[in-house]
């Protein structure tokens, strides 16, 4: 089985790529479903047809569905958010306030979350795509699990047994809301797809992240974050769709301007995202939408290529191994970027204004943008380690950063804490 989720910033052509990547694994015999994530579905519009929010037959092989993140959140979070509501109305809060203050913040997000691993676990698909919000909104819903578990753990920090035992006294004592063994199911339910999603999204063998972009500046700048910040997470990404390219045929005068431009704007592509392959779409002469486009498009994006590592299959992975990642070791966050068969004293590193690291290795540069917790920190050297290159960052005591606010967090001891014993 294999997960590919598209991001980038909102307008490139995600939805599109996403749907004509969906039209060539039917083709190619993948059972295959693609999911809108993003609240203003416009999945239906790319087939040229009602999508709906149960899973709709769209052709043999390929069903498509526009999640309804209100039904959803209602069906997974239902339970919770009723003793949440009572429990914050026991405590004077109006009662309007009280249910919009039971909805954490990112339970939408947590709603396609669910929906992604019930289809993954239900064996029915070869293949699932995943059409996602723009890039604010899809970082937010693969953070997701570590934001869900620091709430659970802060607003549920009692366990089910010492409930069990307590809950006939303090209901002689007390009118307070106790929690009943309904809610624990509940809420040990959710914990187990959230971490059945982290697993799912986190193995490369299954997932992979795909980002799409058009060659402008401020939209691959944007993408460039996404994919370092994907990185950060431990999430795959295996390659970059550049949308909607003028054709090099184009002789018109009035677009010589955009071209030169564009040319630039790719090369930029090239500095931002080596060594993860690079798919070129045209900006084809027709809107992209129906059967017959995606069709097109996707025979245009995937069709057999061995320059550029494409199979005619969107299933592929197209990068092994992890391009960037961030780790502690002796004290030291540090930064691996795969550089294989450079000497040492050809790297040269500096820092722009925009909190960018820039390697320079001859006449070839990379910009990486830095995470936060990294940008603040100084540089105190680097290292070649095989066939790729260490960064250091040195660590004051002021500005120590745990490491759980960089990685993915365990499920292990939360899921323990909710079990039935």
């Amino acid at each position: 089985m294999r997960i590919l989720l598209y991001t980038g910033k909102g307008g490139v052509g995600k939805t599109s790529i996403s749907a004509a990547t969906a039209v060539r694994c039917a083709e190619l015999g993948y059972r295959t479903a693609v999911l809108s994530t993003d609240p203003a579905h416009s999945l239906g519009d790319s087939f040229d047809v009602h999508i709906g929010s149960k899973l709709t037959e769209l052709a043999p092989n390929l069903w498509g569905q526009e999640i309804d993140l209100l039904s959803q959140m209602d069906h997974y979070w239902g339970t919770v958010q009723s003793y949440l509501n009572a429990l914050f109305m026991w405590q004077g809060m109006d009662g309007l306030v009280a249910e919009e203050t039971a909805v954490l913040p990112g339970m939408e997000e947590l709603a396609s979350l669910m929906q992604i691993t019930a289809l993954a676990d239900s064996g029915n698909y070869d293949v699932i795509i995943i059409d996602a919000a723009p890039t604010g909104s899809t970082l937010q819903l693969l953070s997701f699990p570590d934001i869900a578990r620091w709430y659970i753990e802060k607003i549920f920090p009692f366990q089910r047994k010492t409930i069990q035992i307590a809950r006939p006294v303090v209901q002689r004592m007390t009118d307070m809301p106790i929690p009943g063994e309904e809610l624990f199911d509940s809420i040990e339910e959710l914990i187990g797809y959230l971490e059945r999603m982290s697993e799912l999204l986190g193995d490369s063998s299954i997932s992979s992240m795909r980002v799409v972009l058009n060659p402008e500046k401020m939209v691959v700048k944007e993408a460039q974050r996404a994919y370092t910040y994907l990185s950060l997470y431990g999430y795959s990404v295996d390659a970059v769709i550049c949308n909607r390219v003028f054709p090099r045929g184009l002789v018109d005068s009035y677009f010589d301007l955009w071209k030169a431009s564009q040319a630039q704007n790719m090369e930029l592509v090239q500095e931002c995202f080596h060594p993860l392959p690079i798919f070129e779409v045209p900006l084809f002469e027709q809107e992209v939408t129906g059967m017959e486009m995606l069709s097109l498009m996707a025979r245009t994006v995937f069709g057999e290529n061995p320059k550029r590592g494409s199979t005619g299959d969107p299933t592929t992975r197209y990068y092994e191994g992890k391009a960037q990642e961030v780790f502690r070791r002796d004290g030291q966050y540090v930064l691996s970027l795969p550089l294989p068969l450079v000497e040492r004293d050809e790297i040269h590193l500096h820092r722009s204004v925009f909190d960018e690291l820039v390697i320079r290795i001859g006449n070839w540069k990379r910009n990486v943008a830095l995470p936060i917790g990294l940008a603040r920190l100084d540089i105190s050297g680097a290292k070649y380690e095989g066939d790729r290159l260490n960064i250091l960052f040195a660590i004051e005591a002021r500005q120590e950063i745990p490491m759980e606010e960089l990685k993915p967090k365990r499920w292990d001891m939360l899921r323990a804490r909710f079990r039935r014993t």
